[in-house]
């Protein structure tokens, strides 16, 4: 096959590609994007997968009341007495310091080995909320094994993290959701419409956009029943993030169907006597999908973050529940700073996680642009 017909090939599979694979190709060109894309699918799994992946239960129950505080251990394949084939940890005796001010001193034992084994039972979990299980990835043979270290309670910080970016992830996604669904509906109406259904709708959207969001959440906290279940607290501040975080996306769609309705096959569409909800759902949204996409993308950072914030300052999430946001609070203390510094792992996982969101956006965005090479 010539070089000449292998580029007749290529210039035929790109006219004849659909809008869905043209976004592929350029977005796999991005460099960073796909990398981007990998650690996310990477944390994703990992908080689907959280209670298999995580030694113990993240809750009290799970909790370690012989290691309070503990620093992380790191598993060995060899030390003074030789070399396994198997990873272990070292036996650990702690005890109070005068000279510490009665903090804990720690003694390793290199004579002592704690072999970690993989698929070991342990405390039960429900996978995906359903599928009951007890089969965790790895564990230790004796005793337990902290990879990230515990908190002053005894819990593990490694399971708490993996569960907290699950948690994290569900609040974005039902928050976007929530303003998915709002934006398309209120967006479709005044962009469709327009003249006073639009001006009312506008006089709306900036009304909520005024709204300051701390003190609108102070207020609300002020008036949550503290008898409410970590459950019911987790729906309703997510439904919140979703009912104020719907303007901005709402008003793109308002501008993009004030600019399609007088095209050709909308007014095709109503000669054919189509009503307005089915030309909006059926002709003008699916237009501009691949925008809609990136704008969903897009939005998961923001709603991450607001949980965070919200949860870190006192106001969302609280325990029993395991959030980044709630993680977070306990890196604020002094004494965390100068003694427990693998508090801050979880701060590496939220860094990670936005991060991510953001590259990946920024990638779909310019690949689904179409005029983004020319730019270039």
């Amino acid at each position: 096959m010539t070089a000449s017909s292998t580029n007749q090939q290529a210039k035929e599979a790109y006219f004849t590609a659909s809008q869905r694979q043209l976004i592929w190709a350029r977005f796999k060109r991005q460099r960073a994007a796909m990398v981007a894309a990998s650690v996310l699918v990477v944390l994703i799994l990992s908080g689907i997968f959280a209670p298999f992946l995580s030694p113990y239960d993240p809750t009290a129950a799970g909790r370690d009341k012989d290691y309070l505080n503990g620093a992380p251990q790191i598993p060995k394949f060899c030390d003074k007495n030789g070399c396994s084939v198997r990873p272990f940890l070292h036996g650990v005796t702690r005890e109070r310091s005068l000279a510490t001010n009665f903090r804990w001193v720690e003694t390793v034992n290199e004579d002592e080995r704690r072999y970690i084994q993989f698929f070991v039972r342990g405390d039960k979990y429900k996978l995906f909320g359903f599928i009951p299980g007890d089969i965790h990835l790895f564990g230790a043979d004796e005793g337990y094994v902290h990879l990230f270290g515990t908190d002053s309670a005894g819990k593990d910080i490694f399971s708490r993290t993996l569960h907290a970016v699950w948690t994290s992830l569900q609040v974005g996604t039902l928050g976007v959701m929530i303003s998915f669904v709002l934006a398309l509906a209120i967006g479709g109406v005044a962009g469709y419409y327009g003249g006073m259904v639009d001006s009312v709708i506008q006089m709306i959207t900036d009304a909520i956009r005024t709204v300051p969001a701390i003190p609108l959440f102070m207020a609300i906290a002020a008036f949550i029943p503290p008898e409410w279940s970590a459950e019911t607290r987790f729906f309703v501040i997510t439904a919140i993030l979703g009912l104020v975080g719907w303007p901005t996306l709402a008003r793109r769609v308002r501008t993009h169907l004030l600019t399609e309705r007088n095209q050709e096959y909308v007014l095709a569409a109503k000669l054919c006597g189509a009503s307005p909800g089915h030309i909006i759902r059926r002709h003008l949204l699916p237009s501009f999908t691949s925008y809609i996409i990136v704008d969903l993308v897009i939005s998961f950072p923001y709603m991450v973050l607001s949980e965070t914030a919200l949860s870190f300052i006192g106001l969302g999430l609280k325990d029993p529940v395991n959030s980044l946001g709630v993680m977070l609070q306990n890196v604020t203390k002094a004494d965390v700073l100068l003694n427990y510094q693998w508090y801050f792992i979880p701060v590496i996982f939220f860094v990670v996680l936005v991060m991510s969101f953001v590259f990946v956006g920024d990638g779909l965005r310019d690949a689904a642009d179409p005029y983004s090479e020319t730019r270039k």
